[in-house]
């Protein structure tokens, strides 16, 4: 065995939280003599936390071993969960389950009375989460939180608060569910959780919240778990998710070029750790952040890199056709992933693009279900940011329908969540959309006030393709190819560029011939052009066909 002198400066590295120091020295002590067991458990949270995972892995079954040599059943027990739950977490499903069962055999074939016979009912707590069982996972959370209790381990009781307010959650509890995610952090912000649990709770946490679209906790939750990744500069599992939740945030509150540099570092951190859900959902946030620029092709490869990584790559796709005035390809994709989501959150995420679609196919019956669907979860969910969609939503539809006084109510209701969201590139839509409606109703300098402030939004934001279909006049000196048109609009210009008359266009697009004249019209009026063969000159000069 090795002096307490020779181990002293990795106990102290470990203590304070130097992950890569205790690791160096407590692996330079372990070669050519045998650590005690309490030094081997050190050596392997460290070489985990330092991302040496598959070492990591080799450590724990080794104290195992040598725990079971010793007689030390609830070690064993210990360490065999913390394996198997490490291979569970990085995808490894088989494996990982052995180990835990493994963990839980000993503890019963033993008799043995410890925590650990609460954390091995964690994994089965969250596969019956999974499977939509949340009666069942409530209450084994709930029976490890007992045990985490009644042996004093607040790491145990955090995840279990943790799991229970999911569990809440996910049978409509909201408040209960979302006060239980509260007291799970308290404990973190105590300071009395391993960085092995803090990192799953702060991470459990924020993916909740999201879900739940509660942009105020997720926000407080993301800041406090960055403080945390930043006190432990060589800590390496959990730094990848929070890049990943900081960019999401940026996105939402204008910081473009931030959160592009947060989405691509934390796409190169978690390229590096196979089995990490979240690396799929870092390349479509840059490809969202692509799209809104209108960087077409940079978003089409950041799209294809998330479906590699296992991320769907709608309905980001879907809108990026649209935006690209494929509309045919965008409504096809979209009615298909709405008809296929289930869960309330996946829906939730996939509504608003589905409406804006509908919309641009003259869908209105198909706009106004997917808005009344969004509206019920706002308030089921008692969440702003739906509220917010839901009621920009049904401006939209109303100003559609050709019923701009109404629109303005639930325009103006819609405008001022998202000023008190702090969502800019959301309140400059919504600020076009008021200045579409005023000028409907004969308001001009309300229209132009409203356009003049959603186009500073968007010109500071970089969102051009927005920005392009803002009304020319409202700018002064607008540049030519901000042309304004839908993507309806564009699709219909296309076909009128290819030769088709106004009855050939109503065909292919299933929709009325009048319908057809009525979006010719509105094209002529804001390229400001003469007749349909200027106009495709215009989309030839200006590359829009």
């Amino acid at each position: 065995m090795m002096t307490t002198d020779a181990l002293h400066p990795g106990r102290v590295a470990f203590q304070r939280r130097a992950w890569a120091d205790a690791y160096a020295e407590l692996s330079g002590a372990a070669r050519g003599t045998t650590l005690a067991l309490d030094d081997l458990e050190r050596l392997a949270i460290a070489a985990y936390l330092v991302g040496k995972d598959a070492e990591s892995n080799d450590l724990w079954a080794r104290t195992h071993q040598d725990a079971l040599a010793a007689g030390d059943l609830a070690r064993a027990a210990r360490c065999a969960f913390w394996l198997g739950f490490g291979l569970l977490m990085s995808g490894e499903k088989a494996r990982g389950g052995a180990w835990v069962a493994r963990a839980g055999r000993l503890i019963d074939e033993e008799g043995l009375d410890c925590v650990e016979g609460g954390y091995v009912r964690i994994p089965a707590a969250l596969g019956s989460l999974g499977a939509g069982d949340h009666v069942g996972a409530h209450a084994l959370f709930r029976q490890a939180g007992e045990l985490g209790r009644r042996f004093g381990d607040p790491n145990l009781v955090a995840m279990s608060c943790l799991g229970q307010g999911q569990a809440l959650i996910g049978s409509g509890k909201i408040q209960a569910g979302a006060t239980l995610l509260d007291e799970a952090m308290v404990a973190m912000d105590a300071g009395e959780l391993s960085p092995l649990v803090a990192g799953i709770v702060y991470c459990g946490v924020i993916e909740t919240c999201q879900q739940i679209f509660d942009l105020r906790r997720a926000q407080e939750w993301t800041a406090a778990l960055t403080r945390w990744c930043e006190s432990q500069p060589e800590l390496v599992p959990y730094r990848g998710r929070c890049l990943v939740h900081r960019a999401e945030l940026m996105l939402l509150h204008g910081s473009w070029p931030d959160a592009q540099q947060e989405a691509e570092k934390a796409c190169h951190r978690l390229c590096n750790r196979p089995g990490e859900a979240a690396t799929g959902y870092a390349f479509y946030l840059c490809g969202e952040l692509h799209r809104l620029r209108g960087e077409w092709r940079e978003a089409e490869r950041a799209y294809a890199q998330a479906s590699r990584w296992g991320h769907a790559q709608q309905p980001g796709l879907a809108l990026l056709r649209l935006a690209q005035g494929k509309v045919d390809a965008a409504e096809a994709a979209i009615r298909r992933i709405l008809g296929e989501a289930s869960g309330e959150s996946s829906r939730a995420a996939i509504l608003p693009a589905y409406i804006e679609i509908m919309l641009a196919v003259e869908d209105m019956s198909a706009a106004q279900a997917g808005a009344d669907e969004l509206a019920e979860m706002a308030e089921r969910l008692n969440a702003p940011f739906l509220r917010a969609l839901a009621a920009g939503a049904r401006g939209a539809i109303r100003l559609a329908e050709g019923d701009p006084r109404a629109a303005l109510g639930s325009l103006r209701q819609a405008c001022r969540l998202w000023e008190d969201l702090e969502v800019p590139y959301e309140l400059a839509r919504i600020r076009g959309l008021i200045g579409r409606a005023c000028e409907r109703l004969g308001d001009a300098d309300s229209a132009r006030m409203e356009f003049d402030t959603a186009r500073w939004y968007l010109r500071e934001l970089g969102a051009s393709p927005e920005l392009s279909r803002l009304p020319a006049h409202a700018c002064g000196g607008t540049a030519p190819h901000r042309h304004g048109l839908t993507p309806r609009e564009l699709q219909v210009l296309r076909l009128i560029a290819s030769g088709k008359t106004n009855k050939a266009i109503a065909r292919e697009l299933g929709v009325s011939e009048r319908t057809i004249d009525r979006h010719v019209g509105n094209i002529l009026a804001k390229l400001n052009v003469p007749s349909r063969t200027a106009a495709t000159a215009y989309a030839c000069q200006h590359q829009l066909i």
